[in-house]
């Protein structure tokens, strides 16, 4: 691959060096803040060879390119820096939870070969003691040991400059700010003070009995508290003596700030988020791995699965191990490796056995992009066998307590990591809810695969037109009994009067990957949205944006009027039908003022989603031209 070249075509055709303002890595994805994210050609970055896939989620542009990603990072930032120091947005106009998982992604991304190096070399050694190949009072025990501790031990030095970048301010004055918190002298005098009343202050202020060694939540603090003082100290310092001025208000200020409010604030904050997980732990221990075994492959699709990293480490580093993380992102990778292997003994295609073989191997090792955009994204089946297979490997992991002591990308590899406890219980089950993924996993997609179940867009196209040409042939006089029409069709009508375009023209992964489901989106020109089926309405949001659909005959139907309209809590909306009512084809079902989401910035295209896709043979749609409410818009073959 030439790396240089396709770090040039993305730089283009994501809008140029001006267009980004910070750039990141992770394991497989180059995730990049922009200035407009409009000017983004996203369907030509998908075209690029080398590129597996483009989303926009959590606040972030996400280019997956897979395990090559890092030499690409290093061509595009020879490019030009994108990653210094102060890049900051002149606006910021996203949720608070977009910010909010772009943030914590920002500052946990970066870090991440140093913790799973770290884990690694800790899961390595577990397993040289378990075995008695080392001797857990040798000196080489010691050192690997301690080896393997440094980068949790010094945790908030790698989070300051991480944070700092994030931020936009000075990394070394972070970093400082860091090593204040774990300076052996303050560790003392906490030591000495804990459990006495000796009190600790620093100019009449008293100072929290608290160590920050291996602590997340109050760096991440101190350094966006920094980040507001360095700007006041800018102003304030005189030019002439601003190189020395500058850092010495920045230090004091929040240095003192750290250790009397913002440091024992992070520290409850973290020990708090441990006790509500314990407590989840002790009464409900398998519902939070089954959810995020289930929920996986959704979460790595959008990038937001790194907003779980915070959790998982503040996790081992309070309560000494991760029982809820790990162990449910372990299930979900493996099982989806299974699901992937799956298809390559079921698949006649041998440019998808090849793909599937290598993707199932990287998965089952802990990094599922390849396996999730190059086959489970295309066969849905497979999709949804991971899903369910990582659900209750989940939720068997969780009824175990099984809990991991050391991080890494969740997959076999990092099995070792599970040592711990009095004996090697742990790490056994962990094992087994592996296996149990993989082959669940496995089972699940050999049994429900069809090779003409692809979601290959131009295979699903091209048959989609075929059975346009030949319903057009019916219409002009043949025979029914000629026409080469897949029989059993069931038919779900346009909801509302538009133009019908592909699921791929949608800007949301969740629609265009068809994860929800395949069907058709309308661009529509009012806002009357009426019922595409005979049946009943199953739910109606209370936000009225999204209506939840079940045709007499078995289709579940989920038409979602514009995205990202959840935010606006039924605004401009009104309701026209209830859930449980008895609906016909052009029954009103909820208006909404088209023109006034357009005026507040939301796109108006509405995803008509086939919700049990998996339960028929195709689902093909009427795309490329006006449709009326009530005209055929998507045919079910049965």
């Amino acid at each position: 691959m030439d790396y240089k070249k396709l770090a040039e075509d993305i730089l283009e055709n994501v809008g140029g060096s001006a267009n980004i303002v910070g750039l990141t890595h992770c394991a497989t994805r180059l995730r990049f803040n922009l200035r407009d994210e409009t000017a983004a050609q996203t369907e030509a970055v998908k075209k690029l060879k080398g590129v597996m896939g483009a989303v926009k989620s959590g606040g972030q542009y996400q280019v997956i390119i897979g395990s090559d990603v890092s030499h690409v990072y290093k061509e595009l930032q020879a490019l030009g820096n994108f990653n210094g120091d102060g890049a900051k947005a002149s606006k910021d106009s996203r949720s608070i939870g977009a910010r909010l998982i772009d943030t914590l992604s920002g500052i946990f991304t970066p870090i991440l070969p140093a913790i799973t190096g770290a884990g690694m070399l800790k899961a390595v050694l577990a397993l040289l003691v378990a075995f008695h190949w080392v001797d857990n009072t040798s000196t080489t025990y010691q050192i690997l040991n301690f080896m393997g501790d440094a980068a949790f031990y010094f945790l908030p030095i790698l989070l300051a400059d991480s944070a700092a970048r994030k931020f936009g301010c000075n990394t070394y004055l972070a970093m400082m700010l860091g090593g204040i918190l774990l300076h052996p002298n303050f560790v003392s005098l906490v030591s000495a003070a804990s459990g006495s009343d000796m009190a600790l202050t620093v100019f009449g202020l008293p100072v929290y009995k608290a160590t920050y060694s291996s602590s997340v939540v109050p760096i991440i603090l101190t350094v966006w508290l920094m980040s507001y003082v360095e700007p006041v100290a800018d102003r304030l310092s005189p030019k002439p003596v601003r190189f020395f001025v500058k850092p010495l208000i920045i230090t004091i200020v929040t240095g003192i700030a750290s250790l009397c409010v913002i440091g024992p604030a992070g520290y409850i904050i973290g020990n708090g988020i441990a006790s509500v997980l314990t407590a989840i732990d002790t009464y409900c221990s398998w519902l939070v791995p089954g959810i995020i075994g289930l929920a996986s492959p959704l979460l790595v699709m959008t990038g937001t699965h790194y907003g779980l990293v915070p959790v998982g480490i503040n996790n081992r580093m309070t309560l000494g191990y991760d029982s809820f993380v790990n162990p449910g992102m372990l299930a979900s990778n493996v099982a989806q490796g299974g699901a992937a292997l799956a298809v390559t003994l079921r698949t006649k295609k041998q440019d998808v056995k090849a793909m599937a073989t290598s993707a199932g191997i990287t998965a089952v090792c802990g990094i599922t992009e390849p396996a999730l955009y190059g086959v489970t994204l295309k066969y849905r089946s497979a999709l949804y066998s991971t899903m369910a297979a990582g659900g209750i490997a989940g939720v068997f992991l969780g009824f175990m307590k099984v809990r991991t002591y050391a991080g890494g990308s969740p997959g076999f590899l990092v099995l070792p990591g599970y040592i711990g406890g009095d004996s090697l219980n742990n790490f056994y089950f962990g094992a087994a809810g592996a296996v149990l993924a993989v082959i669940l996993g496995f089972i699940f997609s050999f049994i429900t695969f069809r090779e003409n179940g692809s979601e290959d867009n131009t295979t699903k196209e091209e048959t989609a037109e075929a059975n346009r040409d030949t319903q057009n042939t019916s219409q002009n006089g043949s025979s029914p009994a000629d026409s080469s029409a897949p029989a059993a069709l069931s038919a779900v009508h346009a909801p509302v009067n538009g133009r019908a375009v592909a699921l791929k023209e949608v800007n949301d992964a969740a629609f265009s990957q068809e994860v929800l489901g395949q069907g058709v989106a309308v661009i529509p020109s009012d806002g009357h949205i009426v019922s595409p089926v005979n049946g009943t309405v199953v739910t109606i949001f209370d936000t009225l944006h999204a209506i939840g659909l079940k045709s007499d005959d078995g289709i579940e139907v989920l038409i979602h009027v514009g995205l990202d309209t959840v935010k606006l809590g039924g605004k401009h909306f009104t309701s026209r039908a209830a859930s449980g009512d008895r609906v016909t084809v052009g029954s009103p079902l909820v208006d909404v003022d088209i023109e006034k989401l357009k005026e507040e910035g939301y796109d108006v295209i509405t995803p008509v989603i086939i919700s049990n896709t998996y339960e028929f043979g195709d689902v093909l749609g009427l795309t490329g031209q006006e449709v009326k409410a009530g005209d055929s818009l998507i045919k079910v073959v049965k």
